[in-house]
């Protein structure tokens, strides 16, 4: 056999060995290249009588990340393509068949007469453990860096090559759905007790424990093959089964607003496949993959959370001329929230960090904070108590500026305030001169107005965190109009060894991130005031898709930080700049009232010591005119919440502050949660069309006010039917 992507050879005991190893490729994935050469093996083994059986493996450090979704979005293309030139059905019959090609193959090797056994280590994910789950005996490397899971519904797909199908018979139902819902990626010993593999080994035993399955009679025949087979929960229509499905319609419908059709197309898979034979399962599923392959949600979620995002983690607007920078040490100006998590990050990141702060007790108390994260992944499994010591001890905690010499990078987190910027700014430079690149991470204040009061502007750039810093995934890289290519060079690589995803922006009030959620913000307070009650403008943002409400989003920002920022633009910009409805909502809170969000257990929600949040009741104070909520248009308060952020979104691409669809796409999503199923803030409104979008901010902007109000390139846009990642082509194609 002539193979490209595998090696194939049988040992003197009749065991076949089937070696991954892609070419070129850091992990492996499943191409319709691969999908050939595997139908090549199963027919070779299945019709070799010296073949006893076969061990599939990987050359690689990790088994394989699942199917090429570049493949995957590609075929929807093709799909619209012949649909236009050889009609519907044609298209479709040819689709179906395509989309269900590897659920074949799947099958074929699952009922070949032979068995197939499985050795993982590392991940294996998506289409990569649909293939275990076919083979007959899987053995799993019992270690940290093993991961196994089908997590094709984080963008917006499904396990669509026997997955559904495959769970539901190994695990009870309601287990399975939970699974698939997530997308979870399952340890060793949590794949073990659900059922999901055989057996856990050492790494360096795994081949061998998979060999001898085989040589000791392995049998070639997966549990639903044998007569009289009964998942686990028992028939659907049962007693048992009636305890599951009312209840799992309901958790769907409560997690998703049916905003997922790929959550729903589990649903109908699973319920479906097991009221049939194993065969027919498979096609039913098959048919409801064919469908999701070729949604909107899919297709812009696939763009913007695995293609888009893949490519800016890999620099798609890094200076390539700039050497890779080398870090060994860094810098963390301020020691409170922000700072230490910054902090964290490096350090687990393997760096040394000198936290600083402006007195001993207060960088202690920022290094505490580290202590308490750390700790909480040691209880959790996720690190050891040597992981713990080894990472505590590559910070310092300190008051002493000269404990920067020798850093490769400072980051500035104090306090939001231009004075206490400028004077951590002169104390750190005056240790470590001009040359060591300074990022600040304001979250508002203009990045060159800042590098004005360093000693070179052209070395001072933004780097953005978002809180909390050790589970946001998003970077903002900020260019200044001074900041060098070498600085955003630097900036970026810093963010790349952390683990995070970086977009590059260009100098404005607010950058992009909080221009966008700052606008969600302020239209929750807008809809208080207008007498929408508090707990419908909250259930419509998550009915819109946001993962929080506006109102509960402020109170985990903290109200007197939004304050803050209210009165800093207003006292750099004049009136003109600040709404005053929002301006009369924050004062009442935070100077009347004195509720500051959750740090201080009250803001527009009750923080109790025991118990559940709760919305606070005098937040009627704030309505001009209470309204009766069956008189409110829920549809139009979500549209005014998804809306009101995206204009603001084109706004920032037309002047100039996002240069490229996909850093607005992926950073509204991963840095603010917008809609996932969207595909991001400029996808949103090339999925409604920019006509369509223009429309509906002109209404909005009739009825509610000009912060509707579509920006000129917009309706330029519209009046030419162009799409954002039409017009912006040759930047999406950069990397």
């Amino acid at each position: 056999m002539n193979l490209q992507n595998f090696r194939f050879e049988t040992g003197a005991d009749g065991v076949a060995m089937l070696i991954w190893d892609m070419p070129e490729r850091s992990m492996n994935v499943i191409t319709y290249e691969v999908m050939d050469e595997l139908e090549k093996v199963v027919d070779k083994v299945a019709s070799d009588a010296d073949i006893k059986g076969c061990v599939i493996a990987s050359g690689k450090s990790a088994f394989s990340g699942g199917a090429d979704l570049s493949m995957l979005q590609k075929s929807a293309a093709d799909y619209a393509k012949a649909a236009r030139e050889r009609g519907e059905d044609e298209a479709m019959k040819e689709f179906f068949e395509g989309a269900r090609r590897l659920s074949l193959l799947y099958r074929k090797l699952e009922t070949c007469g032979k068995p197939f056994a499985i050795a993982i280590r590392g991940t294996c994910l998506g289409g990569a453990f649909e293939l275990a789950l076919a083979c007959h005996h899987r053995v799993l490397a019992d270690s940290e860096k093993t991961r196994v899971g089908l997590p094709e519904i984080k963008v917006g797909l499904f396990p669509g090559a026997g997955g559904t199908q495959r769970v539901a018979r190994l695990m009870q139902t309601g287990d399975a759905l939970q699974m698939l819902f997530k997308g979870e990626q399952l340890k060793p010993a949590k794949a073990k007790a659900a059922g999901l593999v055989h057996e856990l080994a050492p790494e360096d035993e795994i081949v061998a424990r998979a060999k001898a399955w085989i040589v000791n009679g392995g049998k070639a025949q997966a549990p639903w093959d044998v007569e009289g087979f009964k998942p686990p929960s028992g028939r659907v229509y049962s007693p048992g089964g009636m305890m599951v499905w009312p209840a799992a319609n309901a958790i769907y419908r409560r997690e998703t607003f049916d905003n997922y059709p790929a959550a729903k197309a589990i649903l109908h898979s699973v319920f479906e496949g097991l009221q049939l034979p194993f065969d027919l399962g498979l096609r039913v599923e098959a048919r409801w993959f064919a469908h999701i392959l070729r949604s909107r949600q899919a297709a812009a979620m696939i763009r913007s959370l695995f293609l888009s995002k893949g490519e800016l983690e890999k620099g798609a607007h890094r200076p390539k001329e700039i050497p890779q920078a080398k870090f060994r040490k860094i810098g963390v100006l301020g020691a409170g929230f922000m700072g230490a998590g910054v902090a964290y990050v490096s350090a687990l990141a393997g760096l040394e960090v000198a936290l600083i702060d402006r007195d001993q007790e207060s960088a202690d108390k920022g290094k505490s904070v580290i202590d308490k994260l750390v700790s909480g992944q040691v209880s959790r499994g996720r690190a050891t108590a040597a992981d713990k010591e080894a990472l505590l001890a590559r910070i310092t905690a300190t008051a002493d500026y000269e404990q920067l010499k020798g850093a490769d990078l400072i980051v500035e987190a104090v306090f939001e305030e231009r004075g206490v910027k400028a004077e951590a700014t002169k104390k750190a430079q005056a240790v470590v001169g001009p040359d060591v690149i300074f990022a600040s991470n304001t979250s508002t204040l203009p990045i060159s107005s800042l590098a004005e009061t360093s000693l070179k502007p052209e070395n001072f750039v933004g780097i953005h965190f978002f809180s909390p810093v050790e589970k946001m995934l998003l970077v903002e890289i900020i260019r200044g109009k001074k900041t060098s290519d070498r600085a955003v060079a630097t900036a970026l690589d810093y963010v790349r060894l952390l683990k995070k995803t970086p977009i590059v922006v260009n100098d404005s009030r607010g950058f992009y991130a909080n221009r966008c959620v700052l606008n969600f913000v302020r239209e929750g307070h807008i809809m208080l005031t207008e007498g929408v009650p508090a707990a419908m403008i909250e259930t419509a943002a998550r009915m819109a898709g946001m993962p929080v409400g506006p109102l509960s989003l402020n109170d985990e920002i903290a109200l007197d930080l939004a304050w803050k920022i209210h009165l800093a633009t207003k006292k750099d910009l004049g009136e003109a700049a600040v709404d005053p409805t929002q301006e009369r909502v924050l004062h009442f809170m935070v100077e009347q009232e004195g509720r500051l969000g959750r740090k201080n257990g009250k803001g527009f929600y009750d923080y109790p010591a025991v118990g559940k949040k709760s919305l606070w009741p005098g937040l009627s104070a704030l309505a001009d005119t209470p309204l009766d909520p069956d008189t409110i248009d829920v549809e139009e308060l979500k549209q005014r919440l998804l809306v009101v952020q995206a204009v603001e979104a084109a706004r920032t691409l037309f002047e100039g502050v996002v240069d490229d669809p996909r850093e607005a796409d992926v950073g509204s999503i991963l840095g603010f949660g917008f809609a996932p199923f969207t595909g991001g803030t400029l996808s949103y409104i090339d999925g409604l069309g920019a006509a369509a979008f223009v429309a509906i901010c002109d209404a909005f902007a009739a009825k509610f006010g000009e912060r509707f109000a579509p920006p000129r390139g917009l309706r330029e846009m519209a009046e030419k039917g162009q799409s954002f990642y039409g017009k912006f082509a040759a930047q999406t194609k950069a990397a």
